[in-house]
């Protein structure tokens, strides 16, 4: 028996293979492996020219041919090229070992350190989200450490928000502010489809040590193939449901939804979707709420708080990506492009950011404070043509009058560096800036 067991061994490994018969853009089209693939399988497809073999996965089917979308630059696959299925990439096993980790959308080091090691049962990269009546409720209010949003978009825990803005206002920087001052156990972040410099400078210099230390970072840079940055997207939630399940605090942050968006467009194009609304076929906006839901209350004890950046088109808040992803969060915080040009950072625009559990996070005296300060901003933003004019009559009204008076303090109230620590009484500093005393507000405190 040992004898027949050594002959076995050295005999070739079966291997189900397959051969290339067309290249259309990213997709690679291959013939042979009908039947015996499924969407989602992956295969290794060899290379000439010393090049190491390439990873793709199944797509869809069209007659008898599978189309593959490739993980990689596809120079170098031949006509004819051999196609071999290989064993799932679809599960990975992260662990509490993997806190202070910056990896690739494979779980792969990017930070010059060991393969990461396993931390439990496999889990699906492209999960499910948790059964809707099985799910816990919203936790406690938690602080994110940023002023305007403690004030102005209460958070509770497992909530989900999106922060919608135009390029270069701020979105990144927020991100970080919340990475090292929220209160949470962990954090995840991931990083999808960024500049490589802003990479590096996100990790170096806008992190600081304690936020690294308590966070997993996921990157899949704009250069890499759509593939890879769409799969960046579901590691990063599958690594926060992890930590979930072990009864962690989880502050998920991706930045940004809408490149994830256009890396799924590029993914559906490529595999012969027709495109709808404004170039994005129709499975963009199916796979979203997919992604999306995963975030919030788990079955048990942990949840996951998901934050998440939308990269608005000219500032357009209403562009198909922003509106869909505004229609499934619980709460939108909007950056204004005219507010950072005046200086105010974050540039948060409190009259036009809301979240959908404020009811239920503030107290009296502190609904009425922020009440009264949005209507403050709303009266200075309706009148802001007559005041710049001079055309404003001072006792026309007094709501205008009083907004006028106390918004150089508001707005130095909601600014705010980086590096600033946390506002430990938010509602007592906007009470002073209002001018309200009393024992409520000190309470509030």
């Amino acid at each position: 028996m040992q004898a027949l067991d050594a002959v076995l061994s050295d005999l070739p490994r079966w291997t189900v293979a397959g051969r290339i018969v067309a290249a259309r853009a990213q997709a690679l089209h291959a013939a042979g492996l009908g039947g015996l693939v499924g969407v989602g399988d992956c295969c290794r497809v060899l290379r000439g020219g010393g090049q190491p073999p390439l990873l793709a996965e199944v797509a869809a089917f069209r007659d008898d041919v599978t189309i593959l979308l490739p993980y990689g630059d596809n120079r170098d696959v031949t006509l004819g090229a051999r196609v071999e299925v290989v064993p799932s990439l679809a599960t990975v096993c992260p662990g509490e070992n993997w806190l202070g980790r910056v990896l690739d959308p494979f779980a792969r080091p990017l930070d010059g350190l060991p393969v990461p090691l396993a931390g439990g049962e496999p889990r699906a990269v492209y999960g499910a989200p948790p059964v809707a009546t099985e799910r816990g409720p919203l936790g406690a209010p938690v602080t994110l450490g940023v002023r305007a949003l403690d004030l102005f978009v209460p958070c509770r825990r497992g909530q989900r928000l999106g922060i919608f803005a135009g390029s270069g206002v701020g979105k990144s920087t927020l991100l970080s502010m919340i990475a090292r001052h929220a209160d949470a156990d962990a954090f995840v972040i991931g990083l999808i489809g960024e500049r490589g410099r802003e990479v590096n400078e996100f990790l170096h210099e806008t992190l600081d040590a304690e936020a690294r230390r308590r966070a997993v970072i996921v990157v899949a840079t704009s250069d890499q193939p759509a593939m890879l940055r769409r799969r960046a997207a579901w590691l990063t939630l599958t690594i926060a449901e992890a930590l979930r399940d072990r009864g962690r605090s989880v502050v998920c942050l991706v930045d940004s939804l809408t490149r994830f968006a256009t890396a799924l467009r590029e993914v559906y194009l490529s595999a012969g979707e027709p495109p709808a609304t404004r170039g994005y076929p129709p499975s963009v906006f199916a796979e979203l709420p997919r992604l999306l839901e995963r975030a919030g209350p788990g079955t048990g004890r942990g949840e996951i708080t998901g934050l998440f950046t939308v990269l608005t088109e000219g500032d357009d808040t209403e562009e198909p990506v922003a509106d869909q992803t505004r229609s499934i969060l619980d709460g939108h915080v909007v950056l204004d492009r005219r507010i950072a040009e005046t200086g105010r950072y974050p540039a948060i625009d409190v009259t036009r950011s809301l979240s959908r559990t404020a009811a239920s996070v503030y107290g009296p005296t502190e609904a009425a404070l922020a009440r009264h300060a949005r209507a403050l901003f709303q009266a200075h933003q309706e009148s802001a043509d007559l005041l710049r004019l001079g055309a404003y009559v001072t006792g026309s009204d007094p709501l205008v009058d009083e907004a006028v008076a106390r918004m150089p303090a508001l707005q130095r109230l909601l600014a705010q560096t980086p590096g600033e620590p946390a506002d430990v009484a938010p509602f007592g500093s906007l009470a002073g800036v209002l001018g309200v005393v009393s024992e409520a507000v000190a309470e509030a405190a």
